[in-house]
C-alpha cells in the first residue's frame, strides 16, 4: 500500500483495515501490475487488448 494511506489512517477495527487492503488491491495492485502470464501486461492492457 501507498506509504500515504499507512501513515494518515488509523483503522478502527481489523475488518476495516481488511476491507481497505482488498480495495488497494483490487483496484490499482491488480490492474497495473505486469505479469508474465499475461505477456508482461497490466490485467488492464490484456483486457482492453483482448475486447479490440
Amino acid at each position: 500500500m501507498k506509504r500515504e494511506q499507512l501513515d494518515t489512517i488509523t483503522w478502527t477495527t481489523r475488518a476495516a483495515a481488511r476491507t481497505a487492503i482488498f480495495d488497494f488491491i483490487e483496484s490499482w495492485y491488480n490492474l497495473h501490475r505486469l505479469h508474465s502470464s499475461l505477456g508482461y501486461l497490466s490485467h488492464a492492457d490484456h483486457e482492453t487488448t483482448l475486447a479490440a
